[in-house]
Order: structure tokens, then sequence, then C-alpha cells
């Protein structure tokens, strides 16, 4: 992150909101590139190389799905928020899925929202520092995003998301890893739609690791999630 004001890309086809958020986020330090459409804010995210990213999902000429697609071809590491009034559970892990950070769902209060830009961008910093290290038969690397098995060559790129959880479960290697920490630090906050997504996430990674059998994400019912080697 720049050590000037934070750049903010925001993206958000109801113009008067736009408007009333970027007034809010200006008054508060931040310098906002307000953009109408997708394919405005991609071109303005090429341009200007901002600290974090504010997107509208449902975005003429490129949607914010699409959009993000293609950002974290480039950028993994970069904080998204999405910013939309779907509400359904599929629409919230589709969007995770594709590499968004965060979730609000309109309406929401400016504040809240300053709340969520300042928790991803200081984890930011923190997460970009981290080097490789070994589970099991597997190699990781959360700064790259990849996981090897070191046996046989294979390597997995892993998503945004993947790769901070794992993070999250090694840290806390063999024992549990509360499940309310792990939403409130990576999603943002521990409502049923990020718990949803969560429990795909840690699918995910069980077939991801599942060429060593001695490693185990087992789910502690009601409490969270111990990675066991």
């Amino acid at each position: 992150m720049s050590s000037e004001s934070p750049k903010i890309l925001l993206a958000e086809d109801e113009a008067a909101l736009g408007m009333i958020i970027r007034e809010s986020l200006e008054s508060r330090g931040f310098h906002v590139i307000f953009c109408k459409d997708g394919e405005e804010a991609r071109q303005a995210y090429e341009a200007d190389r901002p600290d974090i990213l504010v997107l509208d999902v449902m975005m003429p000429r490129l949607d914010g799905f699409s959009l993000v697609k293609q950002v974290r071809k480039k950028d993994q590491f970069i904080p998204i928020i999405f910013l939309t009034a779907k509400s359904r559970t599929e629409d919230v892990v589709e969007g995770f899925g594709y590499g968004a950070n965060d979730y609000l769902k309109k309406p929401f209060s400016i504040e809240e929202l300053i709340v969520r830009i300042h928790a991803l961008l200081n984890r930011k910093t923190a997460h970009t520092t981290n080097g490789s290290q070994e589970i099991g038969d597997y190699t990781f690397d959360c700064q790259k995003q990849t996981l090897n098995h070191r046996p046989s060559g294979n390597e997995e790129r892993l998503t945004h998301r993947e790769a901070h959880l794992l993070d999250a479960l090694i840290k806390n290697l063999n024992e549990l890893t509360d499940r309310q920490q792990i939403l409130n630090s990576l999603w943002g906050n521990d409502d049923f739609f990020n718990a949803r997504s969560m429990d795909v996430f840690i699918s995910k990674l069980r077939k991801k690791l599942a060429q060593d059998e001695s490693i185990q994400i087992i789910n502690v019912r009601g409490y969270g999630y111990k990675l066991v080697v």
C-alpha cells in the first residue's frame, strides 16, 4: 500500500449513490477514482494501479465478476470489495470464488464500508510477506499461491482466498482454528453467507491436499477446524 492516501477504485453505475460514496470516502482522506461502468473501471485499474477496488456487481459493459476475473490474472493480492443488491448464497460464493475479499449488501453504512476497507488494506501488507512452508508431502507458498506435491512434482495454483485460508490453518497446525476468528479475519464478518462460503473453500482445500493421506482438515462442529498432519 502506498505511503500516501490510499487510492480506491470505486465502480458504481448508480451515479447518485456513487457520488455519495465518493464524497464520503474523500472526506475521510482516501483518494477515489470513480467509474460508472465496468469497462471504465478496467481501464482505470490499468492506468492508475489503485490500492483497493470497491465494485458494484451489476454494471453495464463489464460486470463486477468479469472485471475481478481479469484483475486476478494480473494481481492476486489487491483487496476487492463487492457492493451488491444480490443476497443469494450462490451469488456470495460466486463472488468469493472469483477472488473477492469482502461482500457488502445494499443498503450499507459508509462507516461499515470504511472499517472493511481499512481492515483489508492492513491485511494486504501482512499477507504478502509470507514465505514457503512444508506441510506433509506439500510445499506451500502463500505469497505465490502455490501448493506443490513434492513426490509427484504436481503444483496446484490456489486462489487468493484458498491461499490465505490455508495459511491461517497452518499457523494453528494440529490445533483448533476458531471458525469465527477466520471469518472475521479473512471475510470481514461471520454472517451466514460468509460461513457458507468458507465451508466451500474448506472442501476445495481438502481435495487439493488429498494426495497426502496423512493430512486432514477436521470440522469441529460449532467451533472451527483443525489441520492435522
